[in-house]
């Protein structure tokens, strides 16, 4: 039976960073994947060319960017492992990367680069990777020799032996790229609690009919303002409470919800772009969402002054404020919108500006775990520490990255959690010289 003194399982972001600064440290490291392709997460995010951090990420403030059931938790691991920290990496690789917006930073040429780069810190510590290679059962034997914990896996390549066994198996998004429950399982096996797993970053879908007069427009974008409404009387209350307490913490919540100013993207089937992916992380089953499709502009004193002054129609006058086709599709819905602005009604005209700015809707659902970017929920973090990852009540049992329950924003964040709470896991590892 071959011996390591840590066993990684799951070779994407976090488990590949994890590896390779524990091997760095001396460590003798087994990092095992039992999909047939290494990080593929990587090299489909951000178009191909990975979102590997956020400049504006301030660990002091967590609440504003992550959620869970206690966002403050990943404070320590960001604090030790910042983006600048990551930025060096790459600037020492020679990798070029450039700022898309909002402080999101993206590789110039490939995902590959990242990809590439983690493979080669891999190479330096001497880790032994095995992949594709499952992993059966797992069973921890105890105090091993030393005083250390041991455990003990069934792999496709043979038993093997370690005193430490991380867990980046990653959540249950894009089944089609290998992600499995593994992590979950093997959590509940030695008795700690998950956090229900849901879809995050996901588009949100609608009713088939209620959606028939927006389906023709598939593909149209534009910038918007979209948040949450107060949660409804039958919302989770674990959840809801999450929430609040993020928002009391002086997160970007209004009163009743969560906001975004981000793109609007029309699809099939429902909503998708950055503001619907940003707010479905908030969203509850049952939740209403409102959005103003024309932020910064007030429209009714606009249409008021056009009734005065135009002889167009009034989709003709909207298509001005408006990407044409959904000045069209909004004005169809009613007959008093379907007329030259100068003989529109100001009763018609005050109900059309209301709606245009406050869109109020309630998803059916969402795309689920084929088109979410991440899982929330996860590994409960009151099971953890902060400063290693290490389970409180299973020691030599350490859980990194997207399987926890921490979910960061769109743009950069989750990559930067895997960063961070690899480095802080792979630092906190017993047997090496530090």
């Amino acid at each position: 039976m071959q011996q390591f003194d840590v066993v990684v399982v799951g070779a994407g972001a976090a488990g590949l960073f994890c590896a390779g600064v524990a091997g760095q440290r001396g460590l003798k490291v087994l990092l095992v994947d039992h999909a047939s392709k290494v990080a593929e997460k990587i090299r489909i995010s951000g178009g191909g060319r990975c979102n590997f951090t956020n400049r504006d990420l301030d660990p002091r403030t967590p609440h504003k960017h992550y959620l869970g059931e206690n966002p403050e938790f990943c404070r320590s691991a960001l604090a030790r492992y910042t983006p600048a920290d990551f930025i060096a990496l790459l600037q020492s690789a020679g990798i070029p990367f450039h700022e898309k917006h909002k402080g999101q930073l993206f590789c110039d040429r490939s995902a590959d680069d990242i990809i590439q780069l983690l493979l080669r810190e891999c190479a330096a510590g001497g880790v032994t990777h095995w992949q594709p290679c499952a992993v059966g059962t797992v069973q921890h034997d105890g105090a091993g020799e030393g005083g250390g914990q041991r455990y003990t896996l069934d792999t496709e390549r043979g038993p093997v032996q370690c005193r430490s066994l991380v867990i980046a198996t990653g959540g249950l998004s894009i089944p089609k790229i290998g992600a499995t429950d593994f992590g979950y399982r093997l959590a509940r096996q030695f008795g700690l609690k998950v956090i229900t797993p849901r879809p995050a970053l996901v588009p949100l879908t609608f009713d088939g009919m209620a959606w028939a007069p927006y389906a023709g427009l598939a593909g149209l974008a534009l910038p918007v303002r979209i948040e949450t409404e107060a949660p409804p009387p039958q919302a989770m209350p674990e959840r809801a409470a999450s929430i609040q307490k993020q928002k009391r913490a002086g997160g970007k919540g209004r009163p009743n919800g969560m906001n975004f100013l981000e793109d609007l993207l029309f699809t099939h089937r429902g909503l998708s772009g950055p503001a619907v992916l940003q707010i479905s992380s908030y969203w509850q089953a049952g939740q209403p969402l409102r959005i103003d499709l024309l932020p910064g502009q007030d429209i009714g004193p606009r249409l008021a002054e056009a009734k005065q002054q135009s002889r167009k129609l009034l989709a003709n006058e909207l298509a001005a404020l408006l990407p044409t086709r959904l000045a069209e599709a909004w004005t169809a819905q009613d007959p008093a919108w379907q007329r030259p602005v100068a003989e529109t009604s100001d009763k018609a005209l005050a109900t059309l500006a209301a709606q245009l700015t406050r869109w109020t809707l309630t998803p059916t659902g969402s795309e689920g775990y084929a088109k979410a970017e991440v899982t929330a929920g996860g590994v409960d973090t009151r099971e953890l520490s902060s400063q290693t990852l290490e389970a409180r009540a299973q020691p030599g049992l350490y859980f990194i990255g997207e399987v926890v329950d921490v979910t960061g924003w769109l743009g950069g964040y989750n990559f930067q959690w895997a960063w961070a709470s690899a480095h802080a896991c792979a630092m906190a590892l017993p047997g090496g010289p530090g």
